[in-house]
């Protein structure tokens, strides 16, 4: 039983001794506090096992004494040390830390100042059995606050982190079961010793995998989120849009390293996608992985670095695929572009066509009829002649207005019209656009405009939403017709207004649409049903709008609303 209990401490200091180089080796790597922490504590545990194979069962010598006064020391110092690493991730409570500290200060000077430490069979006195009391207190609530606080912050995390913080908690609990129990084991090679040994060696084991675990168990923990990780490369295969990539790669990811939240950031810094999106843990860690195609914002908790890094580096193998994902999108992005764009030209040409031949068919006959009248009828009047000339320019100037207004709209559908913002006078042209459009009636359209009013608009743009919708003011409405211009907060706005009956409310919803006309002034004004839609259609173009209200007392006024050109 003897060599049995032998052979078990020994195996249980080559364990300590191993996490302690594995805690060493971790914080030589990353100089963190945490890792500080965990490799003082089994420093310390470890000094504290192989001073048992160092020092005698009774000291002799005043240094003898001393040595084992400081490994009792380091003993108590241990489950604060572990604490300590515990509670470095986040902030523990100030009064949890007013009572752990005091009392592990406390137990430190009671070790090295109590007058003597009993033999082993010799009786405690009463101060050596309140110290012990407090001893085991003190390991029992600091080891279990240890497990308490891995165990349930490990509940976030992904499963290799979890599991691994999971194993310290396990390991914290059965450390703190066998030092209760060592208390009562007596005789020190009886089975039970060998039981808490071997209790210990389990303990041993459990922080050894939870702060290195091989990485054939690091797989095996894995195998979810590999699962998860293989069926998003494959549906990566499938996406065609930026967010059809984001929405199939940001979940496996964010499972990978039990984030908090994952943001997928475009080169020029904005938001592609982002997933689970919420209140940034002020404790939390926060990774930028930089990517060619942009940059992944990873959000995780304060353990995430510590317990999960490994996982991290997995992001940077998923992330290049979702770099490959985003070119083949952006690809098909450009392709469909392309395709449509042709489609829309396709169907642009289609609709001009069709409306082409239907508006020409009218004055194109009309036209050609009255031609071969006056070829033909020699024996017209001179009054019929002059007449029938009348009409004939009549249907000329009709043709020409329509040739015009289907070439502005060809132009405006392919978006083949240029704005080019220039300073002018408003009121000045203005009145240009108005002598153009009504040479005789110019007298009746009144001009309100301050006369030092100026903007940055198209000059060609302004001209032909102006004069469309004074024709129209003209057509439609009644006297007297007045055009009003403002500027108010970087908008410049000019109204026609008319004093007509104004628009049908039945047609108010059809106002703007091509080659729309009202029935009951169809057939006693002429005209296309072009111009209101050309006017809205120059006005977007100059990003503005043109928009309707009735005018009071009566009539109806179109204003255009332009926006002044942000500076450059």
């Amino acid at each position: 039983m003897r060599h049995a209990i032998g052979i078990v401490g020994v195996v249980n200091l080559v364990l300590f001794t191993a996490i302690a180089g594995v805690c060493v080796r971790q914080w030589v790597r990353d100089r963190s506090r945490t890792s500080m922490w965990a490799a003082l504590a089994f420093l310390s545990l470890a000094a504290v096992a192989g001073s048992g194979y160092v020092l005698p069962d009774e000291p002799e010598t005043t240094a003898q004494e001393a040595a084992l006064r400081i490994a009792i020391a380091l003993l108590v110092l241990f489950p604060y040390l572990l604490y300590r690493f515990a509670s470095a991730f986040e902030p523990t409570r100030r009064q949890l830390a007013r009572f752990v500290d005091p009392l592990t200060t406390a137990l430190v000077v009671a070790t090295i100042a109590l007058p003597d430490i009993p033999a082993e069979g010799d009786p405690w006195p009463w101060w050596f059995v309140v110290y012990a009391v407090a001893f085991l207190v003190h390991w029992s609530v600091l080891l279990q606050l240890v497990a308490i606080r891995l165990w349930r912050a490990g509940r976030a995390e992904a499963t290799v982190a979890r599991r691994r913080m999971r194993m310290l908690a396990l390991a914290s609990t059965a450390l703190a079961v066998t030092l209760l129990l060592s208390v009562g084991a007596g005789d020190d090679h009886s089975w039970f010793a060998l039981a808490v040994g071997l209790l210990a060696t389990l303990s041993a084991v459990g922080f050894l995998l939870g702060f290195a675990p091989p990485a054939v168990l690091r797989l095996l923990w894995r195998r979810p989120e590999q699962s998860r990780m293989q069926l998003a490369i494959g549906e990566l295969m499938g996406a065609t849009t930026e967010q059809n990539v984001a929405a199939r790669v940001l979940p496996p990811m964010a499972e990978m390293v039990g984030a908090r939240g994952i943001v997928l950031e475009g080169l020029d810094g904005t938001v592609v996608a982002e997933h689970r999106a919420g209140e940034d843990d002020p404790n939390g860690d926060v990774r930028r992985l930089e990517f060619p195609f942009g940059t992944i914002v990873v959000r995780t908790s304060a353990f995430a670095p510590f317990f999960g890094d490994e996982e991290r580096k997995l992001l940077y193998a998923l992330g290049s695929l979702t770099s490959l994902a985003l070119d083949r999108s952006r690809l098909f992005a450009q392709e469909r572009q392309a395709r449509e764009a042709l489609e829309r030209a396709d169907e642009l040409k289609s609709q001009f066509v069709a409306l082409a031949a239907h508006e020409l068919r009218s004055p194109v006959g009309a036209i050609y009829g009255i031609s071969e009248t006056i070829a033909e009828r020699s024996d017209l009047a001179p009054e019929q002649v002059e007449e029938l000339q009348r009409a004939l320019t009549s249907q000329i100037r009709r043709l020409r207005e329509l040739v015009e207004q289907l070439l502005d709209l060809s132009r405006l559908d392919a978006e083949a019209v240029t704005i080019n913002p220039q300073r002018v006078r408003v009121r000045e042209r203005l009145e240009r656009i108005v002598h153009a459009v009504a040479p005789l009636d110019a007298s009746r359209i009144g001009i309100e405009a301050d006369a030092a009013l100026e903007a940055e608009v198209d000059v060609d743009a302004l001209e032909r939403i102006v004069s469309n919708l004074l024709v129209n003011a003209c057509r439609y409405g009644e006297p007297p017709v007045v055009v009003r211009a403002v500027q108010d907060n970087g908008v410049l706005h000019v109204t026609v207004e008319d004093s007509g009956p104004g628009v049908p409310d039945e047609f108010v919803s059809k106002l703007f649409d091509r080659f729309a006309r009202d029935a009951s002034s169809a057939s006693t004004v002429t005209g296309t049903g072009l111009g209101l839609a050309i006017a809205r259609s120059y006005a977007r173009a100059h990003h503005g709008e043109v928009s309707y209200r009735p005018a009071a007392p009566r009539g109806a006024a179109f204003e255009l609303t332009l926006p002044v050109p942000l500076p450059a």
